[in-house]
């Protein structure tokens, strides 16, 4: 399968909806090279996420993200993963809505809960109540979301191979993807 009329698919979404996870399963599915954005950060700066935020602060690693996504959006053949707060800067919105088709991969509040339960990855949930900054998250961010994505993805608990095979049919659907390539 490949990719019909874009050179990029982006995957947008909270934290915990699965856009690393379905990224990589729908890139290897459409031939498109897999990049997630907060891991290419990581790589860029040989630290993680976590670090960046305690030592710089949130702006700080919202200016990295922008530059990486600015650079990301200038490939050809990629699907970019991006973070969950990558709609929070305007430029990004814009730029990933011209050079990506964007998908919305949209959990339910029960989904993210259990997902983010063990993770002492997520720098903006530690020693904080999860189901509250999840949904203060949400109402913040949902609306970002819905205005860059063409289309939006309800995410439940299926495997991931059940989940991308319903996402191809739906792109295949809008003519979006095709058998041929």
């Amino acid at each position: 399968m490949e990719l019909v009329g874009y050179e990029r698919l982006s995957l947008v979404g909270p934290m915990a909806s699965g856009k690393t996870t379905l990224g990589r399963l729908l890139a290897r599915q459409l031939g498109l090279q897999f990049v997630d954005s907060d891991h290419e950060i990581e790589r860029r700066n040989g630290v993680s996420i976590a670090t960046i935020f305690d030592i710089e602060g949130e702006d700080a690693f919202r200016d990295r993200e922008e530059r990486a996504i600015d650079e990301l959006m200038d490939r050809q053949g990629v699907l970019v993963a991006t973070g969950g707060g990558v709609v929070l800067r305007e430029a990004n919105r814009v730029r990933l809505r011209q050079e990506s088709l964007v998908l919305f991969l949209n959990p339910d509040l029960e989904t993210q809960i259990k997902r983010t339960l063990t993770d002492r990855k997520r720098p903006l949930l530690q020693g904080k109540d999860k189901a509250a900054v999840l949904k203060e998250m949400r109402v913040a961010r949902y609306p970002l979301y819905r205005q860059v994505a063409d289309i939006e993805i309800p995410v439940d608990n299926r495997p991931g191979k059940k989940m991308m095979d319903s996402i191809l049919k739906r792109l295949n659907r809008k003519g979006l993807v095709s058998d041929e390539g």
